[in-house]
């Protein structure tokens, strides 16, 4: 099934409403990586907030079954829907004055919030179906990841947290939830960190798409998706070292490419084990 058609074909509806001014294709169709349980997201960007009927419009003219439908919360409304066809859709709206700020709260203020990363991250990688011109105004704005939002990536995600400390204590206990709970998160910290060296925008809240991610990055440890992999799979205490591992590189590689930066007191913490 061509959902890149059937994408074209959706935002042509949506763009028969004036109040849109661009819509963007986000998600792995926008980036060719679709497979078989890949769904289809827009965002519409509007000029003024959408009525109930402006956004149920479009699904009623394909005689969609809406799944999920949520007013507006955290500045954006949000429904999923599936075509006769069982496409599923996945629609985020903004207003374009949202955008605008959110832009420039990461571009200009360096502001490391996921939630606005992951909306210039589809400005970065996404395509553009109608509002060509604003999109690529925003494209422009976005292309040049800022220095300081690398720094603030690292030194903030550096900190692992206190329940990393605890990480013997609860191998020991063989307190497996807890354990596997806190690997998690150190994982993620360590891909906010990476995030961060290869001036890329996260571009989802809990980095989906990790290989291909991984694949993207020019500076990393080296094999980092199968370390990455082995400490999920097989005896949890070689799992755990293997992550201190990681964090080790991880910070040699800060070290490396960004001498100036002062990451003393993170690599305190990260030592410190209870």
């Amino acid at each position: 099934m061509d959902l890149l058609k059937q994408s074209i074909d959706m935002a042509a509806l949506y763009e028969k409403n004036p109040k849109v001014k661009a819509i963007l294709l986000a998600g792995s169709v926008s980036k060719n990586l679709q497979d078989e349980h890949s769904d289809i997201e827009l965002h519409i960007l509007w000029s003024i907030p959408p009525t109930d009927h402006e956004r149920k419009s479009p699904i009623e003219q394909i005689n969609g079954t809406i799944l999920s439908y949520h007013a507006y919360e955290d500045e954006e409304w949000s429904e999923a829907y599936l075509t006769r066809d069982g496409v599923k859709f996945e629609i985020s709206s903004f207003l374009v004055e949202t955008v605008e700020r959110f832009v420039s709260d990461v571009v200009d203020q360096h502001d490391t919030d996921y939630d606005k990363q992951c909306i210039i991250a589809s400005i970065h990688d996404g395509v553009s179906l109608c509002g060509e011109e604003k999109i690529s105004e925003w494209k422009n704005r976005v292309a040049a990841y800022p220095s300081e939002l690398t720094e603030r990536m690292i030194s903030e995600n550096l900190w692992l947290g206190n329940r990393w400390n605890n990480r013997e204590a609860l191998l020991k206990r063989q307190d497996w939830l807890m354990l596997y709970d806190v690997l998690c998160g150190v994982q993620m910290k360590l891909f906010g960190v990476l995030f961060g060296l290869n001036r890329m925008y996260v571009h989802h809240p809990v980095f989906k798409w990790m290989e291909n991610n991984i694949e993207r990055m020019e500076i990393k440890p080296e094999n980092l998706h199968a370390r990455m992999n082995k400490t999920w799979i097989g005896d949890p205490a070689s799992g755990v070292k293997e992550l201190e591992g990681l964090i080790e590189e991880v910070m040699e590689l800060v070290e490396e490419y960004h001498p100036g930066l002062d990451i003393s007191e993170q690599k305190n913490s990260i030592e410190y084990v209870k």
